[in-house]
């Protein structure tokens, strides 16, 4: 009886395992010594919406609730009646976690509620759909919530947490295990490290039975197999399900995965992040007030740092990469000072693939256009360097040149901090060239 539960296990994690490889092409994250972090890779990742990520395992053969999606509640009445279940589960599909504590505005507390009639699934899906989930992921900004998923409601016995995932210091995919599911697997983390085991798989060969049983051993005191996401699923049936999903994709697998990311939901995004995937620009957000406008990921970085260093703090990550357009250039500049916190921009640009005079091209072109009033830093080095000086002052525009990093960096804070104390005497400033 053991070994045959073993061997079940070991299928259903290799299943798990095919799927992750052949249809996720990985999952970011990072990983700690003690459990989970908030990642620290600045990249993009589709995530999608619980129903969509249940369909997504339906469709590989994965036992999931039966349950539909609504967009209003009369759809939600419609779907409650047509499941026939007196017994169901109504969902609110935001991209976030913590969904079950959340508080929506107009009072409903929590995304996730029982409800006992299809009457009760309208009136509950009309408190939630259109309306704004706070959580402590959302924070102070909230995120709408378009749809439902209204699913049939299933008892456990006992839920665990499964999940697969891409880990750098693994150099590879690791399994991810606890008894402790159907609840926030950070909270979990943070408390009981010991409850998260991770067991990482070669790449190459693939999860081995001996693996599955380590895995299995420290989750399951008496061998119950039950595989899931989050929660896994042991009812009074004794059958497995997967009751919730969260998949993410690799945005750098778009290209061989359209059907998915056409599924993402932008409106569980700020738009400049919509902005900056439209541009193919990689844009993330910060609370700062100097923009970042630089050519390569590890530039950012330093970027940032020298800023912070010298006392500023930036407004963005903003990575052009190494073949941008003048065009992009501009949507660049366009996303930076869409966010009226950036009272001065820092470009840093070390020109090698990326040549400088496309760079300042589309610095002038956005000046102009834009009509920009705050300070521009600009540091050129590399490729062309000397053309690109040549436009920017040929433009006789107000951008302030500088070919030291450290001297620019301190150039912009000092800049920041002048339009801050502008802005707070309420008076108007004016930079003229030189200063």
């Amino acid at each position: 009886m053991l070994n045959s539960q073993l061997c079940s296990l070991f299928f259903l994690f290799s299943f798990f395992f095919f799927f992750f490889l052949q249809v996720l092409g990985g999952s970011p994250g990072i990983l700690s010594n003690h459990g989970f972090q908030v990642q620290q890779q600045q990249q993009r990742s589709l995530s999608l919406h619980e129903y969509m990520s249940m369909g997504l395992l339906q469709e590989a053969g994965i036992s999931v609730p039966h349950g539909l999606v609504a967009r209003t509640p009369d759809e939600a009445y419609k779907i409650a009646k047509e499941i026939g279940s007196k017994d169901l589960v109504v969902k609110a599909q935001v991209l976030a976690g913590g969904r079950g504590k959340g508080t929506f505005e107009g009072g409903l507390k929590g995304g996730v509620k029982i409800v006992f009639s299809p009457e009760e699934a309208k009136d509950i899906s009309s408190k939630m759909i259109g309306k704004k989930l706070f959580t402590k992921q959302t924070g102070e900004k909230g995120r709408i919530c378009n749809q439902v998923f209204i699913c049939e409601r299933r008892y456990p016995r006992r839920e665990y947490y499964f999940a697969i995932t891409m880990e750098r210091s693994f150099q590879g995919p690791v399994l991810i295990g606890s008894s402790q599911g159907g609840v926030n697997i950070e909270d979990v983390a943070a408390e009981n490290p010991d409850a998260i085991i991770k067991e990482p798989i070669d790449i190459v060969e693939g999860i081995k039975k001996e693996q599955a049983v380590r895995v299995i051993v420290n989750i399951l005191k008496y061998f119950q197999v039950i595989v899931e996401v989050n929660p896994t699923l042991h009812d009074s049936a004794l059958s497995m399900m997967c009751m919730d999903a969260k998949i993410n994709f690799d945005s750098n697998s778009a290209y061989r995965q359209k059907k998915i990311f056409d599924m993402q939901d932008w409106t569980q995004e700020d738009q400049r992040d919509r902005d900056a995937a439209k541009a193919d620009l990689n844009y993330i957000g910060l609370d700062g007030n100097i923009g970042c406008l630089v050519n390569g990921a590890g530039l950012a970085m330093a970027t940032m740092d020298i800023i912070k260093l010298h006392g500023g703090t930036p407004a963005n990550f903003l990575d052009v990469g190494g073949g941008a357009t003048v065009q992009q250039v501009t949507e660049a500049f366009k996303l930076i000072t869409s966010d009226k916190k950036v009272l001065a921009i820092l470009v840093n640009i070390f020109g090698g693939i990326m040549r400088c005079d496309v760079i300042a091209q589309g610095i002038v072109m956005a000046v102009k256009d834009l009509d920009l009033k705050i300070p521009i830093v600009v540091r050129l080095q590399g490729t062309r360097v000397d053309d690109a000086k040549a436009l920017i002052t040929a433009s006789g525009l107000k951008i302030l040149a500088c070919d030291d990093l450290d001297e620019a960096a301190k150039m912009v804070v000092k800049l920041s901090e002048i339009v801050t104390l502008a802005k707070q005497a309420q008076v108007d400033v004016k930079f003229q060239l030189p200063i």
